[in-house]
């Protein structure tokens, strides 16, 4: 049997570099206001985190994806030593504890429990083409098992954002693990339930609610989300001045570094959670059309990488990437034009570096990796899933 590489993806390289070449634009713009005697610092710094994140993605190329099986286990346990860590021994930041030891583990979180639940997944699918109901709730529990843990510890710290990112990582495997659609209609059903039973928390004990059940910053969050105009000068402030800016960029946008908002220092946190509102105002409806294409062309690439690769634990990692990547592109864009609200994620790629963009590098890594070593076999007696 001899093994031949697909080759590079430089179709998905080079849809990476255009998404670098729009995050320096965005932060220069931006992030000038911060440093006026060197509007070139927060630039720098994201080519340094690029550079790092290079050396990541050809890191994780070096291994054959199919060794990733034999680590994914210890990975995840450390992964679930550092959280519960952080409930002990964090740092509090911003009224979150989310640190130790300088590191962010919820973020690291996201590449481990992909690769534990494709894992299981491989392992649970592998030899059986039909199952049976009770089959699949069998399947159901096991990946609730291996994903709850972390969600619940991310949410607890309190980190909203992540969580969600968990979760979009487990319905992104759900999806793929071919449960019965009844059954996953069922937990979307409970889950409305449970959204239900908070908003009736809130209404009739709200003590409660707001004691036990959600951070105060979180309730205020969502006040401002569902009322930005009721406090202009507070809790609506951020999402308020995102919104003006993006939509006095109308169609073609006010200008690179010419932007109202933008360039005045109104809005907080321009460079890292929101830095789509220099791309909204500066470059207008178009320019932030360009950037959707790109992430669209980018997720496409993904998801046929996905869809034809030969390989059934290949083709998990890359549908739990895919998941953990549309999300966060969604939840960020949305929460800046007011459809959701804000949780402080950052926008793949595009927001200022640190441990979320070396997160998402690790995962191109994956994807790029699962491509270039899909298998071809000279022998069709082995052209199935391995």
């Amino acid at each position: 049997m001899e093994r031949k590489h697909t080759g590079i993806d430089y179709t998905l390289l080079f849809l990476l570099f255009l998404l670098m070449c729009v995050s320096l634009v965005a932060i220069y713009s931006g992030a000038g206001q911060y440093f006026s005697d060197d509007p070139t610092y927060f630039v720098v710094r994201q080519l340094i985190w690029y550079g790092i994140g290079a050396v990541v993605i050809v890191a994780v190329m070096l291994v054959d994806f199919d060794l990733f099986r034999n680590f994914s286990i210890p990975v995840y346990a450390i992964g679930m030593v550092l959280l519960l860590a952080v409930e002990f021994f964090g740092v509090e930041r911003n009224g979150a504890q989310r640190w130790i030891f300088g590191i962010q583990p919820s973020e690291f979180m996201k590449i481990f429990l992909i690769l534990a639940l494709a894992h299981l997944l491989y392992k649970l699918t592998k030899d059986k083409q039909k199952r049976t109901f009770k089959e699949d709730m069998v399947v159901l529990g096991k990946i609730l098992l291996v994903s709850l843990p972390p969600f619940f510890l991310i949410l607890k710290q309190p980190d909203l954002g992540t969580a969600l990112v968990i979760g979009s990582v487990i319905a992104t495997m759900l999806l793929m693990s071919g449960i019965r659609w009844r059954i996953l209609l069922s937990l979307v059903g409970m889950a409305i339930v449970g959204v239900a039973f908070l908003v009736y928390m809130h209404e009739a004990h709200f003590e409660f609610f707001s004691e036990y059940l959600i951070e105060p910053h979180q309730l205020d969050r969502i006040y401002g989300w569902l009322d930005p105009d009721s406090d202009t000068s507070g809790i609506g402030y951020q999402l308020n001045q995102a919104i003006l800016g993006i939509g006095s960029g109308q169609l073609f946008g006010a200008g690179f570094m010419e932007g109202m908002q933008t360039q005045s220092d109104v809005i907080p946190e321009i460079h890292t959670d929101f830095v789509f509102t220099v791309i909204g105002e500066e470059f207008g409806f178009l320019g932030a059309m360009v950037l959707l294409v790109i992430y669209f062309l980018l997720f496409y690439r993904m998801i046929m990488i996905s869809l034809t690769c030969n390989n059934l634990y290949g083709s998990y990692l890359v549908a739990g990437v895919v998941g953990l990547l549309v999300f966060q592109v969604f939840q960020n864009i949305a929460m800046t034009i007011g459809l959701m609200p804000i949780t402080g994620l950052a926008l793949p790629f595009i927001s200022y570096g640190g441990s979320a963009l070396l997160t998402n590098m690790m995962a191109v890594g994956i994807v790029l990796n699962v491509h270039y070593r899909t298998k071809n076999y000279m022998f069709t007696s082995e052209d199935t899933f391995s």
